[in-house]
């Protein structure tokens, strides 16, 4: 028995052993690569807040007080850090915006010590992407892989200065590839590539790396409870950055298309009742009057599932979609409309500061915080209503969040005025008043709710 155990054991020594001996080795890639990547420093100077002038209108007692507090004190300045790469030999640096964002002075550090000052050639908020330049001449750089080429579970590597540890060297896994990832004012422009990289402050706007040595991603951020990582980070593919930096160097901004829709999920409910295959595509909740959705002849409750050639899996594809192309250009956008499938040409607009690609949980002009939609016909015989409108999503601490409401909910009444459409609830919301509690009355899950709702 002794001897069929430590035979079975050999075997698979011999099987596991060539595995192991397949563990790609980062020591030399490392030492090629790692004299592109820079530490970069930040500093941003303490602001002066200015006092109202008071001391004409005070007795010569507190005057001199107030003068003393007054006074200019000297204020540490806020130092930060991140990471980078030279991207060309005459001094283009690639980092995040957020790593630069507000500074006064950037210092980018090289390996062999060598230590420049940088300014900012363009920075990009929604892509977290920055462009940087120093005055220097034939320095290492790096190459971009073609981010399409990239495979779940290929091996990455990342080189970064996290908590200011110069080059420091983590490796990993590709977890994912195209995760929608909504900033805090609910943007998604950009396809995050998930790894398990270990990365930490001090990590973002560095390089990670393909087993080629070529450029993959810019690590961007992490997800995380405590603040440190636990193998779930976020990284910009070369597909976004090297579409932003042409357009940094160029011009300083980026440009980015925009359609004038509010966009949600397909659920398999939603994809039954819009006689859909499956659950797939973008469902447009509302479209902007004078858009180029409008214009291009996009309505409400048609469901995209290709732009431009791309399909549109999730709603969070699409913006990535439309952002990608150049104001101006024609795109061709297939739909779903009532069972049918459709071709429909649009001419995208320019995306500015103030507009965005609206995701569901946007206000969208609503007072309440709501983004509402018919009720069709099989849910109020279901529900043996007359009317009534359904809560699509509901904006984080909106009015409507306040009051408790969630997406499902059905609103049949606000105030004294009953609720029948979209129509009738939107000629209510205008006048109501603020700062005043109003009684609203919902159905969830079939049972019948009051609450009030206050407009601040």
């Amino acid at each position: 028995m002794l001897k069929k155990f430590i035979t079975v054991t050999a075997f698979l020594f011999l099987i596991v052993s060539p595995v192991q001996a397949e563990l790609p080795n980062f020591a030399d890639l490392v030492e090629d690569v790692s004299p592109a990547v820079v530490k970069i420093n930040t500093v941003t100077k303490g602001r002066q807040t200015a006092q109202p002038n008071l001391q004409g209108q005070l007795p010569d007692i507190f005057r001199e007080l107030l003068e003393q507090r007054n006074r200019p004190q000297n204020e540490r300045p806020a130092r930060s850090m991140g990471s980078g790469f030279v991207i060309s030999d005459d001094g283009y640096i690639l980092t995040n915006h957020h790593v630069v964002d507000g500074a006064d002075e950037i210092q980018v550090l090289f390996s062999d010590r060598a230590e420049y000052s940088a300014t900012i050639i363009g920075s990009d908020r929604r892509s977290d992407l920055a462009l940087l330049k120093i005055e220097a001449e034939d320095l290492p750089t790096v190459a971009f892989a073609d981010a399409d080429d990239l495979r779940v579970g290929e091996w990455v590597l990342a080189i970064g200065s996290p908590f200011g540890l110069d080059y420091s060297v983590t490796a990993g896994i590709v977890s994912a590839i195209g995760r929608s990832i909504p900033t805090e004012k609910r943007e998604n422009y950009v396809p995050f590539i998930q790894t398990d990289v270990a990365i930490n402050p001090g990590n973002s706007g560095g390089p990670l790396f393909n087993l080629d040595g070529e450029v993959v991603g810019i690590n961007s951020q992490i997800y995380s409870r405590s603040g440190g990582s636990i193998g779930l980070s976020f990284s910009i593919p070369t597909s976004v950055a090297m579409g932003v930096v042409k357009q940094l160097k160029e011009t300083g901004t980026v440009q980015r298309g925009w359609l004038g829709v509010v966009i949600q999920n397909v659920d398999k409910a939603l994809a039954e009742s819009l006689d859909l295959g499956k659950p797939q595509g973008a469902l447009i909740n509302a479209v902007e009057e004078n858009s180029p959705a409008d214009k291009g002849g996009i309505e409400p409750g048609d469901v995209i599932v290709r732009f431009n050639g791309e399909p549109i899996v999730e709603s969070g594809d699409l913006p990535h979609a439309v952002g990608m192309m150049a104001p101006g250009q024609k795109a061709e956008v297939e739909v779903y409309r009532q069972g049918k499938r459709r071709l429909l040409k649009v001419r995208v607009g320019a995306l500015d500061k103030d507009k965005d690609m609206a995701d569901a949980d946007d206000k969208n002009g609503d007072r309440l915080g709501l983004l509402v939609q018919e009720l069709d016909e099989r849910e109020r015989r279901t529900l043996r209503l007359r009317g009534g409108i359904a809560i699509a999503d509901v904006a984080p601490d909106s009015a409507a969040s306040k009051a408790g409401l969630r997406a499902g909910d059905i609103i049949v009444q606000l105030g004294y005025s009953r609720i029948d459409d979209v129509d009738e609830y939107q000629q209510v919301i205008v006048e109501l008043p603020k700062n005043t509690p109003i009684a609203i009355r919902f159905y969830r899950q079939g049972n019948a709710i009051f609450r009030t709702i206050s407009l601040d």
